[in-house]
């Protein structure tokens, strides 16, 4: 595409303007467009770090002694004018160690939100000093969720961002961008410098956020249009320049945490059942397959790539909700949210990319899930991308079948070299069908083993449909990729459950 001279002058006019304003405080003018040129013209720079402007003491601090620090409740922005929306800020320290200059916007006019220590509760620390021209390290959104003052969520740290919906508690979390998650040498980090949030209405339903972004790679303009609910949908528009392509740039990334579950063999000496944030991916490919992936957490990293080509949603889901399976009264995980990205218009051709990574406990956010594109334009070229992301707790399942447990291991007294898999599918269709023989599994077994057998039971305890075959290892070590499904000929009745095994 050719570039259009007069819409690029009409850009650096108003980006030369928006720069020459951002120094007079309340008179600075902001939108998308000024926001995105910045952004452009970041990147046509050397990346330089934010200077770390955050003093020792508060950096020394543990865990514990910097949750310590709390905002109080009555500096909340917009709390008096009794808005549906208010800000709460956090204080640097600990493991955050860059600040960020946040403002509100009131039509196009920018007033930044002064950093004071009067804003904080310090509880039992003693910090020496704490300069007033320090900044946040990030800010919270509060919203009458499920009652007032519920907290709806948070900006903090590098790109992470995370939401609630009702009745939910915090689990995983978002990124703006992931860039060479799992790759060899490292991942990279880019943060959010600034954020600009829209003033709400009394009566607004949906708050506007808008950040810039910048790390060694790229630069971008983001823009979250957040509306709470019993679903709480996040409208992301982007758009990226790269100083230099990276090997892995990452697109919509969510970060969980997946300790142990009911594919897990080892023993972690712990008294809970189950221990994890979300328990699968699932992914809407664009030729309209559903696959589910279950979650686990393996001896080193490894990754897996879903290719496609303008795929309809992935996600990383928590799909068991019963307290029974967790047994935990504080971690609440029954409880955790679900997240879904939900492409606007096509995305082109690429893949979704899984990243496990080994986590020792479950403080440990081990799995990451993006879109990768297959391709990028030349760097200081736009990448423009929208997308709704979905927090909810209900699930998004394939309107037939889908899988609701699995579980793998051996037998201690036959078949002794063979490795079994137990897959259960539910759904309202299977759960309602008696037994059928003309309902099958269809398994598919990779290069590293064979399939010896394969059965299929209706249980009649809870009406799922429980899938069960073996396969014997050919010694060679590698990991197995596996595939099932139920069909009725000609009709598929399931998701595709996907597995990649490790001898």
């Amino acid at each position: 595409m050719n570039p259009n001279p007069s819409r690029i002058a009409l850009l650096l006019a108003v980006g030369l303007a928006a720069a020459a304003a951002r120094g007079r405080g309340a008179d600075n003018v902001f939108d998308f467009e000024v926001l995105r040129f910045e952004a452009k013209m970041l990147a046509a720079k050397p990346f330089v770090p934010v200077p770390v402007n955050v003093p020792a003491p508060l950096l020394k601090l543990n865990y514990d002694q910097y949750r310590d620090i709390r905002f109080r409740p009555g500096e909340s922005l917009w709390r008096r004018e009794r808005l549906p929306f208010e800000l709460q800020f956090f204080h640097p320290g600990f493991n955050f160690d860059r600040t960020v200059q946040v403002n509100t916007v009131v039509g196009r006019s920018v007033e930044p939100v002064a950093f004071s220590p009067a804003l904080f509760d310090y509880g039992a620390n003693r910090i020496p000093s704490v300069p007033s021209t320090m900044g946040f390290a990030g800010l919270r959104i509060l919203y009458p969720l499920n009652k007032p003052g519920d907290e709806l969520g948070a900006f903090q740290g590098a790109s992470y961002f995370r939401f609630l919906c009702q009745r939910a508690n915090y689990g995983l979390s978002a990124r703006g961008l992931a860039v060479n998650t799992g790759e060899p040498g490292g991942e990279e980090f880019p943060v959010f410098r600034e954020f600009w949030v829209e003033r709400p209405t009394a009566d607004s339903k949906t708050l506007t956020v808008c950040a810039l972004l910048d790390g060694p790679s790229v630069a971008g303009a983001f823009r979250f249009r957040i509306t709470p609910g019993a679903e709480t949908l996040t409208q992301v528009q982007e758009v990226l320049y790269c100083r230099t392509n990276p090997a892995v740039l990452g697109i919509a990334p969510l970060t969980s945490m997946f300790w142990h579950g009911k594919n897990t063999n080892k023993s972690y000496d712990d008294f809970r059942p189950e221990v994890h944030d979300s328990d699968g991916m699932m992914v809407f490919t664009g030729a309209g397959e559903w696959i589910w992936r279950p979650l686990t957490n393996p001896d080193s990293t490894r990754a897996a790539s879903f290719s496609d080509e303008n795929p309809k949603g992935f996600g990383l889901l928590q799909r068991e909700r019963q307290f029974e399976s967790y047994q935990d009264l504080e971690a609440y995980y029954h409880m955790r949210p679900s997240a879904w990205v939900e492409p606007m218009g096509p995305w082109g051709r690429g893949s979704v990319r899984l990243v496990e990574l080994h986590a020792p406990d479950e403080t440990y956010d081990n799995i990451a899930a993006f879109w990768v594109p297959a391709s990028l334009p030349e760097p200081g070229e736009p990448i423009e991308l929208n997308y709704r992301l979905h927090w909810f707790m209900d699930q998004v399942h394939p309107p037939a079948g889908y899988v609701t447990a699995t579980r793998l291991g051996r037998t201690a007294t036959q078949e002794t070299g063979l490795e079994r898999f137990f897959v259960d599918f539910g759904g309202t269709y299977l759960t309602q069908e008696g037994p059928d023989p003309k309902i099958e599994p269809v398994v598919s077994v990779g290069t590293g083993a064979a399939l010896v057998h394969a059965t299929l039971q209706k249980n009649p305890f809870n009406g799922t449909w429980r899938a069960a075959f073996a396969i014997k290892p050919d010694g060679s070590g590698r990991p197995v990729e596996l595939r099932c499904f139920l069909r009725k000929t000609p009709h598929v009745l399931t998701e595709t459950w996907s597995y990649l095994w490790q001898p």
